[in-house]
């Protein structure tokens, strides 16, 4: 594919990143691993950022961020200037934060939702295409 997905959570988030990266190898997409890489103790505000430049910067085309909820790792993700990250908790709010808001990194909360919807909210975030149209100018406006 060679579409490149960086991955990044903090402690509470490290076992559900761990499962995430065993699936996109499994889907056949490149990955760029921004920690943390065990599961003691750190500040999701560093790896939402890290993650969040690295998307910024093309890097990778896409981001997913994982904490205990995933709304601090959003909040982090979001104050990168470009980055459009949501917070979703099933495949409908995946499929529309590509969609109608063309979101560009995905936040999940691993004490939130388990490994199956996660992985269901992976595939469809990275399986749907932002609509445009209508929806385009609302984007814009969040630049």
């Amino acid at each position: 594919m060679g579409q490149v997905v960086a991955v990044a959570s903090d402690h509470a988030g490290f076992a559900l990143k761990e499962e995430i990266r065993r699936l996109l190898e499994r889907e056949g997409y490149d990955q760029l691993d921004l920690g943390t890489f065990d599961d003691r103790s750190v500040d999701y505000p560093d790896f939402g950022r890290t993650l969040a430049e690295a998307v910024g910067n093309g890097q990778a085309l896409w981001g997913i961020a994982v904490c205990g909820t995933g709304i601090g790792i959003s909040i982090a993700a979001n104050r990168v200037p470009g980055v459009r990250a949501a917070l979703c908790h099933d495949v409908t709010t995946a499929k529309l934060s590509r969609e109608h808001n063309d979101a560009n990194v995905l936040a999940l909360g691993a004490r939130v939702i388990g490994p199956s919807t996660a992985f269901d909210c992976v595939i469809a975030f990275l399986n749907t295409e932002f609509a445009g149209g209508r929806h385009a100018p609302r984007v814009a406006k969040l630049g």
